[in-house]
């Protein structure tokens, strides 16, 4: 008779966890490195664009930026 499975102890998801975070965070890095490496002009001339931006502009871009991710975090 073939053994049950064993469940994963608290310990082993929050390591788990942890893990995904940190490699989250890594990748989110080298992506917002790309940019300012491969093309340093077009991603300063953005970024002065970005300056004229009123506060509720910006909050509106993070805001999609938010739910774009979350979204993408869901069906994945």
């Amino acid at each position: 008779m073939a053994a049950a499975p064993r469940r994963p102890t608290r310990k082993s998801k929050a390591r788990l966890s942890s893990e995904v975070f940190w490699s989250a965070l890594a990748l989110m890095l080298v992506f917002e490195g790309l940019m300012p490496f491969l093309a340093p002009r077009s991603w300063r001339s953005t970024f002065q664009k970005l300056l004229v931006l009123q506060d509720g502009q910006l909050r509106f871009f993070g805001l999609c930026s938010i739910l774009i991710g979350a979204a993408l975090l869901w069906v994945l």
